[in-house]
């Protein structure tokens, strides 16, 4: 079924409210979320608004708390997030790293203590529509098994990364496992069996069964997402297994936070995590004309790039999403029965139409 996006965005808007978040934060937010399911993300997008609720409930996302400022330079800032809802401290530091960015030609800045933020390429789209290269990376609980081990030893820790053109934006946003927490979610709402390769079950074998791995990865069985590649060294997981590191470190040890096993999720929520944000203005490396210009020969080289037999297109990083969030603006954001059904629920529970 589909629901009109701004909707949408109100019932996500009017549940934060409810939750006592201020209106400015409960609205981005909300934008957030909903973009996430616009975008063919569903695993990312109101599915998880429960979520936020059961955290906020039991306070352990905090919607007023006052994040700190740890350390700070023209071009850097550290932040302890206090507890905070993930998606409003980020919203707000990455639009303080662009500004900076603006002035000074680079920006970053990392946060500790803070909760899931959503899609992470939103952060990263947020620079890049400013003529900027924009980077956002989290780490989350730990869900990703590393190549040859058995036991989960760091989150899906995704990294995204948008540019300019003068038409849609380059924008690769994906997690350094195979697959995210929130695709198994799907898999398990809708009661499918894991394609194999995904994850791997407490012996360290690949499973399908998404309940068990869920219920197993909460608690600490073992078992676990496996990174990109897949399972050993041939297809090269020892990369997404590298990747999943780095970004501990640029987004835990650079903010003072949590990292690897000891990121863990609880059964009504999810885990403190940290985030880190970059922007850099193009014209730091060219005229952003020019830059733009050669933009558009690569992403128009890449897209007309000829089909392999069967298939029908060649896509670009975020072109798919893109192509995808013009579709649900015209004819609505596309929800599955389950979510819709578990929205109505939520909207009965806290008294808010939906």
């Amino acid at each position: 079924m589909r629901i009109e996006r701004v909707v949408l965005e109100r019932f996500c808007t009017d549940v934060f409210i409810h939750m006592g978040l201020p209106k400015d934060e409960a609205e981005g937010s909300a934008r957030v979320l909903v973009a996430a399911d616009a975008r063919g993300i569903g695993s990312h997008g109101v599915g998880r608004l429960q979520r936020y609720v059961n955290g906020i409930e039991r306070g352990v996302m905090l919607g007023s708390a006052i994040p700190v400022i740890l350390r700070q330079t023209p071009v850097s800032r550290v932040l302890d997030a206090q507890g905070s809802m993930g998606m409003g401290i980020s919203m707000h530091t990455m639009d303080w790293v662009i500004e900076q960015a603006g002035t000074l030609g680079f920006a970053c800045a990392s946060i500790r203590n803070s909760n899931h933020f959503g899609i992470a390429g939103y952060y990263a789209e947020m620079a890049a529509r400013k003529n900027m290269i924009g980077i956002c990376m989290t780490n989350t609980a730990a869900l990703g098994v590393p190549t040859f081990a058995k036991t989960a030893m760091f989150g899906t820790n995704p990294i995204a990364f948008a540019v300019p053109s003068h038409g849609r934006l380059f924008s690769l946003d994906m997690s350094t496992t195979a697959v995210t927490r929130g695709k198994v979610e799907v898999y398990a709402r809708e009661q499918k069996e894991l394609p194999l390769g995904w994850a791997v079950d407490t012996t360290g074998r690949e499973t399908g069964d998404a309940v068990t791995l869920l219920d197993d990865m909460l608690f600490q069985r073992g078992g676990g997402l496996l990174p990109l590649g897949g399972e050993g060294e041939r297809f090269s997981g020892y990369k997404g297994y590298g990747l999943a590191v780095m970004v501990d470190i640029l987004t835990a040890l650079t903010s003072g936070g949590v990292f690897g096993k000891s990121v863990q999720d609880s059964a009504a929520t999810s885990a403190r995590v940290c985030h880190f944000f970059v922007a850099i203005k193009l014209d730091v490396f060219r005229d952003p004309e020019e830059f733009k210009n050669d933009m558009d020969k690569l992403l128009a080289e890449l897209s007309q790039a000829e089909p392999a037999v069967g298939a029908q297109r060649v896509y670009y990083a975020g072109l798919k999403e893109q192509e995808r969030e013009d579709e649900s603006n015209r004819i609505g954001v596309e929800l599955s029965e389950v979510v819709y059904s578990n929205l109505r629920t939520l909207s009965e529970r806290l008294g808010i139409q939906l």
